[in-house]
């Protein structure tokens, strides 16, 4: 044989067995590299016509018939998306002594996961526009687009979703009701304590289930206005700093730092702040805070005749929804 020849062929049953070696290696050897994780891609889109269903309804202030309309809606979109829906039905008492007939409407996936996440927004919309400019539209109710109509839009957009591609974990949508309710910022007891969150304050004292728990909990509260900004509120800070961090720095990881800031701003009564104290689950609350707003702190439109479709951006919709989805499917 030519030496030439020898030499070619040494050298490729030398290459031959290396390979052999090589893939005999990768196949008993375990993999080092994490599984990859699907996530859904959020459909603003969507979560519009979400926001959309809910404002033409009209004005959803309890005791009205656009308010029950509006519940049967978002309870039979929670029956078709959700493993279990059910409404906490409840009657409570507003700051001027009206019994209001509230509804808080639950949607649960994957109820035999042991490890849940809670996820929630408050439905109704304030039966006045107290801090409108126009002093003739103080006494109108609004239509709460962002101001309750963006977090649910956003949530039903997220169980549209987790109806496809289930989570690993467990999680429980609820839309508080009677959360706007509260005293007008003339009236005499306008600075009392516990007046507004009164679906939340309800659903932590009497949970759906009564040995219901959660890891933690995530409020959306006005995430729909465009160039919205979510500082780290206090009782966030207070109840949930680690949770808070983590999905600030998700958000962040996913090109949203210009939405989600790591600055922190005062104390908001919310429904986190019930659910935090009474139902003692950390929760965090993602809530469009100006700290420079004459409009106490919130954003341009809140509790005016102005909250209503023209205000909702696509966009923010969309940073809010795929972080939530990011937070979600990143859990084990």
């Amino acid at each position: 044989m030519n030496q030439r020849i020898l030499i070619v062929v040494v050298l490729g049953l030398m290459l031959w067995a290396c390979n052999e070696k090589r893939n005999s290696e990768s196949k008993t050897q375990p993999s080092t590299q994490k599984p990859k994780v699907n996530i859904p891609v959020f459909n603003a889109d969507s979560a519009y016509f979400y926001v959309k269903s809910q404002v033409d309804f009209g004005p959803r202030v309890p005791n009205t018939k656009n308010h029950a309309n509006c519940a049967d809606y978002l309870f039979r979109k929670l029956q078709i998306y959700s493993d279990t829906a059910l409404v906490q039905s409840f009657k409570t008492k507003a700051f001027d002594g009206t019994v209001l007939n509230g509804k808080n409407i639950i949607g649960t996936f994957n109820p035999e996961k042991q490890r849940r996440v809670l996820l929630c927004a408050h439905w109704d919309s304030r039966p006045f526009a107290d801090h409108d400019p126009d002093p003739s539209l103080q006494n109108t109710p609004i239509d709460g687009a962002n101001d309750g109509a963006s977090g649910v839009g956003v949530l039903l957009e997220l169980a549209r979703l987790m109806a496809i591609s289930k989570p690993e974990i467990g999680i429980d949508i609820i839309f508080f009701d009677v959360e706007d309710y509260g005293p007008p910022k003339n009236h005499p007891n306008s600075e009392a304590k516990d007046q507004y969150g009164l679906g939340s304050q309800y659903w932590s004292r009497n949970p759906h289930d009564p040995d219901y728990t959660a890891d933690y909990g995530i409020l959306l509260d006005m995430v729909g206005a465009a160039d919205a900004r979510f500082y780290m509120e206090g009782y966030s800070v207070q109840y949930a700093s680690g949770i808070l961090k983590k999905v600030w720095s998700i958000a962040n990881r996913a090109g949203f730092s210009e939405y989600f800031v790591f600055d922190q701003v005062g104390y908001i009564d919310d429904d986190h702040k019930y659910i935090n104290e009474l139902a003692k689950i950390p929760t965090i609350n993602i809530i469009h805070l100006d700290p420079e707003s004459s409009n106490g702190s919130f954003f341009e439109y809140w509790h005016t005749a102005g909250d209503n479709l023209s205000v909702i951006d696509k966009q923010t919709l969309k940073v809010v929804g795929q972080t939530l989805l990011n937070v979600i499917f990143l859990e084990k």
